[in-house]
C-alpha cells in the first residue's frame, strides 16, 4: 500500500490505498474520495473480462 491517505470528512474516510488499484466507483465504501480504492485487498469477478465487475464493492449509504 501507498503512504497516501484519504481524509475528506465528506467520504468519512482514513485509510490507506491500494498500491496501482484506480477506481472511479463514487458510491463504494471503499472509494477514497479521489481515484484509489481502500479495502484491504480486492476481489474482481466474473468469468467473462468484457463484463468483470469488483465483488469486493459495497454501496456507501
Amino acid at each position: 500500500m501507498s503512504n497516501k491517505k484519504c481524509t475528506t470528512d465528506a467520504c468519512n474516510v482514513s485509510k490507506e490505498h491500494i498500491k496501482g488499484i484506480k477506481c472511479d466507483v463514487k458510491n463504494c465504501v471503499y472509494h477514497d474520495c479521489d481515484t484509489y480504492c481502500t479495502a484491504g485487498q480486492i476481489a474482481v469477478g466474473n468469468s467473462m473480462a468484457a463484463n468483470a465487475a469488483c465483488d469486493t464493492f459495497k454501496e456507501r449509504k
